[in-house]
């Protein structure tokens, strides 16, 4: 294994380091995006029922920042939810955008890596075909092995920017439709926030009506 990377020049330890970093983030996102941790199956219904029997206050709004990235979206739109819908909506887009932004963390980095990685391996092309020119001029024509370093430095490094490129290019795709997934379930659910707290506030003025009648009732 250390032949190959020797044989491939000192553009083999940029690769490996793209390597690492790509395989690091490739796991640690797969970790982190899992849907029971990012939108947890029952939270939603929970949520729903606290609003429609009025029993949301702080500790119920500070439980659900700590509990994942939907909780914290629902969060705001509760801390919130006397407010107008209009600015309710704007208040969940803006929170949206920083949950967004967390779930997005490292798959830049993970994209450019899948750029970047077989331009270093051409790189390493470029640079051991130019090796190999030099043996050339030295005198080597006849001579296989004066050729050998430069073309398999080309090949090797070639060879592994590929290897690199290709897994991180898929994880990169596949994290970003992941991503993509989940901000289209988020939005669904903060628009089922909004109508939930605005017919809940609709609901609260009729109780309170029908509360004055019936005492009205029993004094009369």
């Amino acid at each position: 294994m250390w032949e190959i990377v020797q044989a491939g020049g000192v553009l083999m330890y940029p690769i490996i380091l793209c390597s690492i970093v790509a395989a690091a983030i490739t796991c640690e996102r797969l970790w982190t995006l899992q849907d029971r941790r990012v939108l947890p199956p029952d939270l939603t219904q929970k949520v729903w029922k606290l609003v429609e029997s009025n029993k949301v206050n702080e500790q119920v709004i500070t439980a659900l920042e700590q509990n994942s990235p939907l909780g914290r979206l629902i969060a705001a739109g509760l801390a919130n939810r006397h407010r107008p819908r209009e600015i309710l909506m704007e208040i969940l887009e803006d929170t949206g955008r920083h949950v967004v932004h967390e779930l997005e963390r490292f798959l830049n980095t993970l994209g450019t890596i899948a750029g970047v990685s077989p331009l270093l391996g051409l790189l390493g092309t470029v640079t051991g075909i130019i090796k190999a020119f030099n043996a050339i001029n030295a005198g080597g024509a006849g001579d296989p092995r004066m050729l050998s370093g430069g073309i398999a430095e080309a090949l090797v490094a070639t060879a592994a920017g590929l290897c690199v490129a290709i897994p991180a290019l898929i994880a990169y795709r596949y994290l970003r439709g992941r991503v993509d997934r989940i901000v289209v379930e988020m939005e669904k659910n903060a628009l089922r926030l909004a109508d939930a707290v605005e017919a809940a506030a609709r609901r609260q003025p009729e109780a309170l009506l029908h509360r004055s009648e019936a005492a009205q009732m029993a004094v009369g």
